[in-house]
């Protein structure tokens, strides 16, 4: 695995080494084995659909890093599915998934934090739009995590098993083992609950509200040749992004609280687009568009000038949000003549996960 440079200012360079485990190999279980839980695992299986996330901007990158959740920030939830299908077993586990991994490792986190010594067959879905700003990961965790608690009797409340996700959220590597990766919680706690989510550090949900109810969104992606992920991100995430935010962040954090919570509470969509729109030049989102190069820029600004009312760029990218009250026909009109096509349309999800149990 690479050493990556992390530099915060002049005198603040340090080493991080990225060091990869076999699923398993490293659980995190935040002290939650020390409780007493009564299991009641349940025959037949337990269902559970979830909503993908559309995550518009980190609050202070310098807040988290791999093996470090936390660093804030807001997303909303949208209708764009994965789910998960767990059933208990008297041992062993069996994994119907592309990516395993990642899905043996929560198992063996949540088995050792309630004390769980059975088995599980599990079958996972996601919405097979990976690496473009979407969340794939954290939407399919969150829905196996929810159906896996589900499963035996449902010891471990929703922030509980978010917690457990984000202390231990990881990727896959080159050489077939996993390694720990970036992990704000917004993700996770958009698909719970559904509409827009405000994270503060260390995982917390801040606060959360219905977002652009009967209103359209969507999302296109706009050509790039530069990576969203492995060794290009983090040296975005831990070097441009990290300096951005210590100059912005608490501006960002006025906006979040001052401009945005309130626009919210009003249904007001297009002073959220404003206070986004503002944010997407501000700190490490500012970075996170500037690694695609200044015609994402160009993409979005010619699609406000269109007159939409809220765009902006999800996590590192390249995807493009839109929430509007034009119809299909009419994005499709604005799209056109800049050279963009419409990759997914849909709707804001403002009610978050479904459960559902199966005899």
């Amino acid at each position: 695995m690479p050493i990556m440079m992390i530099r915060g200012g002049d005198l603040d360079l340090v080493e991080y080494e990225f060091k990869s485990f076999l699923p398993g190999e490293i659980t995190k279980t935040l002290g939650f084995e020390k409780n007493a839980y009564r299991l009641h695992p349940k025959k037949g299986k337990v269902f559970v659909k979830a909503p993908a996330r559309i995550h518009l901007s980190v609050l202070d990158m310098n807040r988290f890093a791999p093996n470090h959740a936390g660093g804030g920030g807001i997303g909303f939830a949208i209708q764009c599915y994965c789910t998960a299908e767990v059933e208990c077993t008297r041992q062993g586990l069996m994994i119907d998934y592309s990516r395993a991994d990642i899905i043996e490792n929560f198992v063996a986190v949540f088995n050792k934090a309630i004390g769980y010594t059975g088995g599980f067959k599990i079958k996972a879905t996601d919405h097979e739009h990976k690496h473009i700003g979407l969340g794939s990961t954290s939407t399919v965790m969150i829905a196996v995590a929810t159906a896996l608690n589900e499963a035996v009797g449902s010891p471990l409340t929703n922030e509980q098993l978010r917690q457990l996700i984000g202390h231990n959220y990881v990727e896959e590597t080159a050489d077939g083992t996993i390694a720990f990766g970036f992990e704000t919680g917004v993700g996770p706690a958009a698909s719970t609950h559904g509409g827009m989510a405000v994270m503060g550090d260390e995982l917390v949900l801040v606060y959360h509200h219905p977002f652009a109810e009967g209103k359209n969104v969507f999302i296109v992606v706009p050509p790039t040749d530069i990576s969203s992920a492995g060794t290009k991100e983090f040296d975005l995430l831990m070097n441009r992004a990290r300096t951005l935010d210590y100059r912005d962040r608490e501006l960002k954090a006025y906006l979040f609280m001052m401009d945005f919570i309130p626009a919210l509470e009003r249904g007001d969509l297009k002073k959220i687009g404003n206070v986004v729109w503002e944010i997407e030049f501000r700190g490490s989102k500012r970075a996170e568009i500037e690694h695609h190069s200044y015609r994402i820029y160009q993409y979005m600004s010619m699609l406000r000038e269109a007159g939409l009312e809220f765009v902006g760029m999800s996590s590192v990218g390249p995807s493009i949000s839109i929430v509007t009250e034009k119809d299909r026909k009419e994005i499709q009109e604005i799209l056109k003549p800049i050279g963009l096509e419409i990759a997914i349309a849909t709707k804001v999800d403002n009610k978050g996960m479904t459960v559902m149990c199966k005899k």
